[in-house]
């Protein structure tokens, strides 16, 4: 798979060889869904909590009479039928939201994604991204030569200065290849991976 291989000034003058497991697959729309949705429901931790009828403090006294009063029977305060009783089936602090993704599967999903970036013209490989100073307007200055304001910035290891100068752009985004996720992979009108991180996402996952 041949991707474009783009300049500081964001034309591209060659092209680089890619894996083809990783940049020439088909798009697997059912995939992509289930990669998406495992990935946002491992992030979902368990913080909420509800009451049940044990757990709620009303006096476990029958109310009325079983019979006789003309009115519906009853047992309890806390029952879920009343106002202040409790839950039928509470929230637990210990609920599981976790979904499990075979490993195959996940590479299959990560490929696909990255095959329809490039597909789409939304994914470009540079020799190397970097900045001489930590310092945001230097970085913004770079992005606008590149044509892009919205932008994923992948690398083999994070600068300390691009990573200074991304804090306060609230569009751009520089991750390590072992943290591109599949939902900012999607969001993120544009992607721009170093020649050294597509060898390393190639090593990884093809």
């Amino acid at each position: 798979m041949e991707i474009k291989l783009i300049k500081d000034d964001g034309q591209s003058d060659s092209n680089i060889t890619a894996s083809d497991a990783l940049f020439a697959r088909e798009y697997n729309e059912s995939l992509v869904h289930q990669v998406v949705t495992a990935y946002l429901a491992n992030a979902r931790s368990a913080n909420r909590a509800q009451k049940g009828r044990s757990d709620v403090a009303k006096s476990t006294r029958k109310p009325w009479a079983q019979k006789g009063t003309g009115r519906a029977r009853a047992g309890m305060a806390s029952s879920p039928l009343w106002r202040g009783g409790g839950k039928i089936f509470p929230n637990s602090p210990e609920e599981n939201f976790s979904h499990k993704l075979n490993r195959k599967m996940y590479r299959a999903g990560i490929g696909a994604i990255l095959s329809q970036l490039v597909r789409d013209g939304r994914l470009s490989v540079i020799d190397n991204f970097t900045v001489d100073t930590p310092k945001t307007k230097t970085l913004a200055q770079k992005l606008k030569s590149l044509g892009m304001d919205e932008v994923m910035i992948i690398t083999d290891k994070v600068d300390e200065n691009l990573y200074l100068s991304s804090r306060n752009l609230p569009h751009v985004m520089i991750v390590e290849v072992g943290h591109a996720d599949p939902v900012s992979l999607l969001r993120f009108a544009h992607v721009i991976m170093t020649r050294s991180a597509v060898t390393q996402i190639e090593e990884l996952l093809a």
